[in-house]
């Protein structure tokens, strides 16, 4: 995989922020978000219709179709399946994760990132998988077998916070893919910015071999 992809995508995984409101979010990323939603970043989900020369064309979760400008030297990766096992002290890692009912966070699905990735990005951020959810972008400190799952606790600039893992939670990491995956039917993560010229994309996540990009 072309390694100039690793800090945009990280950039476009974690600083790119929805209008739902952020969980324990300090002022720098409070500011972020507001300058992120201010340049309308949006985040693309759902399956390819079409993609041909530089644009790609995705049936979105909500129904709609969307055609997506591929921007000059836009980058391309893929996910692979990863298990909650492989979640160690000293990964880095992004999790999007809902409040639970008496407190803590609930993980909604985990990306481990590639050791290149580590630290880009750092930070807790407002996420749209659903509404409050926010996304972590931390160092693992300590991950703790529990009875229904994994609890990890992971650390950002200074804060701690602690993520529970429920059993079945998707667990993935980044691997390398080809445009010869961007085929109709494959689910894709757009980080992408809404211009006067259209929808326009960096970087491109597609799922491969039954993999999907679950954030």
């Amino acid at each position: 995989m072309n390694k100039n992809f690793l800090p945009t995508l990280m950039f476009g995984l974690s600083v790119i922020s929805s209008a739902a409101p952020a969980h324990a979010e300090d002022q720098k990323a409070q500011d972020q978000k507001a300058q992120n939603q201010k340049a309308g970043q949006i985040h693309v989900r759902g399956s390819i219709v079409n993609y041909s020369g530089s644009t790609l064309t995705v049936k979105t979760r909500e129904g709609e179709s969307v055609d997506v400008i591929l921007a000059d030297g836009w980058k391309l990766a893929s996910v692979a399946k990863a298990d909650v096992a492989d979640i160690k002290p000293g990964n880095f890692v992004g999790i999007a994760s809902l409040p639970k009912e008496g407190g803590g966070d609930g993980a909604l699905e985990v990306l481990i990132f590639p050791p290149a990735m580590k630290g880009a990005g750092e930070g807790s951020y407002g996420w749209d998988l659903k509404p409050d959810s926010s996304m972590t972008n931390a160092t693992v400190a300590d991950a703790v077998k529990g009875v229904d799952g994994r609890t990890v606790t992971v650390t950002y600039h200074g804060k701690d916070k602690k993520i529970s893992i429920p059993d079945g939670t998707p667990v993935v990491t980044i691997a390398p893919a080809t445009k010869d995956d961007l085929v109709a039917g494959a689910v894709v993560f757009v980080p992408a910015e809404k211009t006067a010229a259209g929808t326009i994309a960096h970087q491109v996540l597609v799922g491969r071999n039954g993999v999907v990009p679950p954030m």
